[in-house]
């Protein structure tokens, strides 16, 4: 096989499949900058729904530090 046609096609399969791939790689990062709208909404409730427990947490963690410190006190003797 002549060197000439031998490289003009090893360019042409090469040139082929180094553009499909760019296309795809393209293809696939597009769709991942771009969340849809439910996608979007869903994160969102997430979010709040977060935020609200670890607001519970917060108010629970509370609850139960006043309740050890009371537990810690010594008892009054004088009224009994």
């Amino acid at each position: 096989m002549d060197p000439v046609v031998f490289l003009i096609a090893l360019f042409g399969v090469v040139g082929t499949a180094g553009y499909t791939i760019v296309k795809v790689a393209r293809l696939i990062t597009s769709r991942r900058e771009q969340p849809s709208a439910d996608m979007t909404e869903r994160i969102e409730a997430l979010e709040r729904g977060l935020e609200s427990l670890q607001q519970e947490q917060a108010e629970t963690q509370e609850r139960l530090d006043f309740a050890e410190r009371l537990l810690a006190k010594p008892k009054d003797r004088a009224a009994t």
